[in-house]
């Protein structure tokens, strides 16, 4: 009964790409600026081997680590949740997703108001927490949605639960989602409810992405047309629009992911369990909240022995990450950085893995574990952790 766990987490980049220039992230390090916070304490992630990866020593190296480790390069034209993770799954993206810094045009926005019939405000890049301080009384006197995007391919919706219930803002973002196609496909439509009163707005965990489907093949296609189990934890399943996915586990937040994730951990299954923990990006990259970061990194870090302690012995996990969000530096963006990669496992044999040339190396990897030789690209690392089929 083979099985493989992997996480990401999101936005744990670990130091900027030779190209992070090009993308505004000149000097960008996520974990650094965590690590700088002087909150940071993960020992069991230590002695897995992350200060051994290049550029990590400050962590704290270990002379005789527990897992496989290495860090990945990301080839795709982008730095965003949905690029990377389509990247991680085996699909490489070669055209970036289309942004919208200076707004929505205008036949967007009138085919959108006149779908759901209501006034749209903002159509801006703004931040979430902003943008309802800033619109939200208006929000609620009007019943108009807040429309805003950011540095990513995102069109998100903010609305009141009071005003807007959740069901019904999911409906708008799937009329959006029809809308925003071909030059206009952006990565993600996301649904963002708010609670409370003017002056004391407060987004919720009903949060929803609709993505658009991967751009090719993907492992997760591959695993499921062959029979094997594909569980999403999290948001996993909204960023690949359920293809390839056969069950898809609801949890909002670090803690009920890996409350969920320790679950399937006792389930008879075979195949891959595919986690994302967000509150890394949404709850602290997004907010430059770096000491917040360190704290969330920390309590991961934690968790993670009652998670290895319980693995079969012919279990994987793999630790990894989507991109960066640099909770240092002046913008609150995204970072185009280098992702750690931990393998660990009772039949993984712990060797430096060096610096992938892609995170599709993972699905490679991952394929190869499961006995598939499927259309996903980069190269497998299998044979080197003393894999064998």
């Amino acid at each position: 009964m083979k099985r493989l766990f992997l996480i990401v987490l999101d936005s744990v980049g670990i130091g900027a790409l030779p190209d992070a220039a090009d993308f505004g992230d000149l000097g960008a390090d996520t974990m650094r600026s965590v690590w700088n916070s002087g909150n940071l304490h993960i020992p069991n992630l230590v002695s897995m081997g992350i200060g051994n990866i290049a550029g990590l020593d400050y962590l704290g190296r270990t002379d005789s680590p527990s897992a496989a480790y290495g860090k990945c390069a990301e080839v795709s034209a982008g730095k965003d949740t949905t690029i990377g993770h389509w990247e991680i799954a085996g699909v490489i993206s070669h055209k970036p997703l289309p942004t919208y810094p200076h707004g929505f045009p205008a036949e967007i926005i009138e085919a959108f108001g006149k779908a759901t019939g209501r006034g749209i405000l903002c159509n801006r890049t703004y931040s979430g927490t902003e943008v309802i301080k800033d619109y939200g009384e208006e929000h609620m006197r009007t019943g108009a949605l807040i429309v805003y995007t950011s540095a990513d391919s995102v069109f998100q919706i903010a609305a009141h639960e009071d005003i807007v219930p959740p069901e019904t803002l999911y409906e708008y973002c799937r009329i959006a989602r029809m809308l925003l196609c071909g030059e206009h496909g952006v990565g993600r439509v996301i649904a963002r409810p708010f609670v409370g009163a003017a002056g004391k707005f407060v987004r919720t965990s009903n949060r929803r992405d609709f993505s658009l489907e991967p751009s090719g093949n993907t492992m997760l296609d591959d695993l499921k047309e062959n029979g094997f189990d594909v569980i999403s934890v999290g948001k996993i399943n909204d960023i690949f629009a359920g293809r390839g996915i056969t069950r898809a586990v609801v949890a909002h937040g670090n803690s009920e992911s890996m409350e969920a994730s320790e679950k399937l951990l006792h389930e008879d299954f075979t195949g891959l369990c595919f986690i994302n923990l967000v509150d890394f990006d949404m709850k602290f990259g997004h907010r430059n909240d770096a000491a917040g970061y360190a704290k969330a990194l920390s309590e991961f870090d934690a968790w993670l022995p009652s998670f290895i302690s319980d693995m079969r012995d012919d279990d994987i996990l793999v630790i990894t990450a989507d991109h960066g969000c640099d909770p240092g530096d002046q913008s609150t963006d995204h970072t185009r950085e280098y992702t750690p990669l931990l393998v660990y496992g009772n039949k993984i044999t712990p060797v430096s893995l060096g610096t992938r040339k892609t995170f599709a190396d993972i699905a490679a990897t991952a394929e190869e574990f499961f006995g598939i030789n499927g259309d996903v690209r980069g190269n497998s690392f299998f044979s080197e952790i003393g894999g064998k089929t």
